[in-house]
């Protein structure tokens, strides 16, 4: 009897940012990584060849044991568009254009040979050259990264980015292991790139802090003369909305499309009556006015485009994903229409999530295998799809940092002791099991704390993170236990949706509360859970359930049996401008250079005071880099 070789595909991204690499066999997701995690250098668009050797060694598989490599987008189709761009406005973008193109035709004009270069180090040419590399559609990448792995039989999806090859919003009906485009917006008319705008006309780094500004919006004032002012303008000048939610941009405002800049400073100058805001300029209320404005158009189109979804594909399911899926506000705002009866959204919406999306079209699509959709949940196994880490080499991290550790043998035993530190006020590094793909920490690569610490805010943003005083933090909270806290009867396992707080577990705010200053207003205090209720009584929720993560459900549960509340802050492992930590040797130096106090790497529990380089300044003093 013959044995039926088992499909392996390679799934990569690469070359512009979040570079990743995901391994499928047979249709499972074996292992999904991020290359920032290994190179420590973030959103980095470096071949990634560590995700990659990660992904092989998870299985124990050689490059030449995998049936094909596949791309996350079409290379050549971008440069077509940025031709025919260019050619559209000149002579306007010559000097971005000359800047452009000897790059293009040196490193991404050939993209074979990049991957045939990145992949030289693991297989010789002729040995490549027997693996068949096939290059996916980047928004064709991104609807099978959230449909496949859905629960749902079939299902409406709704990509929205910046931009692909082409597409900037596409709306797709998958069913059985199809997926059919329906309607498409194309470049350079973007919501994700109008969102953008806005991120950097406000002070914050294109493709990475635009949850900063969706963090900024809860401080506007929703009756403000200025924020009713700037939506009108917006309205009137930027974007005009059509009621199935596609979009026209005004490019005289924008200049994304020729420049390396988003906008025209001195126009928006004089539209919104402020200058761009530098990264180390002060906060003011205007700004915060601003960013509620452009949150408020963006809810709008989103809620429209799905919407004109749900009436395309008769559907009453939502599948989402590309960047600007994690906008969890706008999710929320989703689920809270009632226009699908369940929603998924891809946790790693962005570009990483392209290698996933890319290997799951080539087994389904090109190879035409069979899908059974789970109807209990959905593929991605909680998004730990990363590397863990075994006792031996955890042992190893120990013994060249020099570290010291109590070690626990039993779980339940650890959990006690970890939650009575956390009720006590400690902020905890944890580090357990699998990484998560994605940008959010899930309860395995996480900074954790008690949410009813009114100083935890400030402690973990200024002493622990080093980052922006009013940026929010997430809860983690008992999946039985949501409706307890929260508006929200649904579940939200990768810290996708934001819902309210509970009107009677609110505080009444003071009147003249939109007067004060945004660091006066993060202090005022809004509830007993202070340090997860942002400013306008919204919180982006992580359900934590047993079957998914049970060590994390019991630390909560531990927590809960000694407070009364199954809840606490989770925040990623990392500081401002580097990427969630990966190794064990990683987590340790972010706990030395930080005022954490306690680091739990699986059941070793290291005490910031009993490390023996506790006091050497010199050996810990390293500066962080600044995003």
């Amino acid at each position: 009897m013959s044995v039926v070789k088992p499909l392996r595909i390679l799934g990569i991204s690469a070359f512009f940012h979040d570079s990743s690499a995901t391994l499928i066999i047979d249709g499972v997701i074996v292992a999904a990584v991020q290359e920032e995690r290994f190179t420590r250098i973030k959103h980095t668009a470096e071949f990634p060849i560590h995700s990659i050797k990660y992904c092989l060694q998870t299985e124990g598989l050689k490059l030449t044991d995998l049936d094909a490599i596949i791309f996350f987008e079409k290379p050549l189709l971008k440069f077509e568009r940025l031709l025919e761009t260019y050619w559209a406005f000149s002579p306007i973008g010559i000097r971005s254009f000359v800047k452009a193109m000897p790059v293009w035709i040196k490193e991404k004009l050939f993209p074979k040979k990049m991957i045939y270069d990145g992949l030289s180090d693991l297989a010789d040419k002729k040995e490549l050259k027997n693996i068949p590399i096939f290059f996916s559609e980047h928004h064709l990448s991104h609807a099978a990264s959230t449909f496949y792995p859905s629960s749902f039989d079939e299902s409406a999806i709704v990509v929205i980015d910046g931009v692909g090859e082409w597409n900037t919003v596409t709306i797709c009906h998958g069913k059985g292991n199809s997926i059919e485009l329906l309607k498409e917006l194309n470049f350079p008319h973007s919501l994700g790139l109008l969102y953008s705008s806005f991120t950097y006309f406000l002070g914050f780094m294109v493709n990475s802090g635009e949850y900063k500004l969706m963090g900024l919006a809860p401080y506007g004032n929703p009756d403000s003369i200025d924020t009713i002012r700037f939506t009108e303008i917006i309205h009137k000048e930027l974007i005009s909305i059509s009621d199935d939610g596609s979009i026209w941009l005004n490019q005289k405002y924008f200049s994304y499309s020729t420049s390396l800049r988003m906008v025209k400073d001195r126009i928006w100058k004089k539209l919104f009556g402020m200058s761009r805001r530098n990264p180390d300029d002060e906060i003011n209320q205007c700004h915060c006015d601003l960013a509620l404005a452009i949150q408020n158009v963006t809810e709008e189109v989103v809620l429209k485009i799905v919407t004109e979804a749900q009436r395309v594909t008769g559907s009453k399911n939502l599948c989402l994903s590309g960047g600007v899926a994690l906008n969890c506000v706008a999710n929320g705002k989703i689920r809270k229409a009632e226009i699908y009866e369940n929603i998924f959204v891809q946790p790693a919406s962005g570009d990483a999530g392209g290698s996933l999306g890319a290997a799951l079209a080539a087994h389904y699509i090109y190879y035409g295998k069979e899908r059974v959709a789970s109807l209990d949940c959905d593929s991605l196994q909680g998004s730990y799809l990363g590397p863990s880490y075994t006792d031996k080499e955890i042992s190893v991290m120990m013994s060249r940092m020099g570290a010291i550790s109590t070690k626990y043998d039993d779980d339940d035993l650890l959990c006690d002791y970890v939650a009575s530190l956390i009720a006590e006020g400690k902020v905890i590094g944890w580090f357990q099991g699998r990484m998560e793909f994605g940008p959010r920490a899930l309860g395995n690569r996480s900074i954790l704390g008690d949410p009813r610490n009114e100083e935890m805010q400030k402690t973990l943003n200024l002493k622990i993170k080093y980052r922006e005083g009013f940026r929010p933090f997430a809860p983690s909270v008992l999946a039985e236990d949501v409706q307890d806290f929260f508006e929200c009867d649904e579940p939200s396992p990768y810290m996708l949706f934001v819902a309210p707080f509970l009107m009677e577990k609110r505080y009444k705010l003071p009147d003249n509360y939109y007067s004060m200053n945004i660091m006066e207003r993060l202090y005022i205090k809004r509830s007993d859970l202070q340090c997860i209720t942002h400013a306008d009584f919204s919180c982006r929720i992580q359900t934590v359930t047993k079957n998914t993560n049970e060590k994390y459900w019991k630390l909560l549960n531990a927590f809960k049996s000694k407070t009364g509340i199954g809840v606490l802050v989770n925040t990623s492992f990392n500081v401002r401008g580097e990427p969630i930590v990966c190794t064990p040797i990683d987590a340790y130096k972010c706990f030395m250079n930080t005022e954490m106090d306690i680091l739990v790497i699986e059941n070793h529990v290291f005490q910031k005071n009993q490390q023996p380089d506790y006091d050497n300044k010199q050996r810990w003093n390293i500066k962080f880099k600044t995003d």
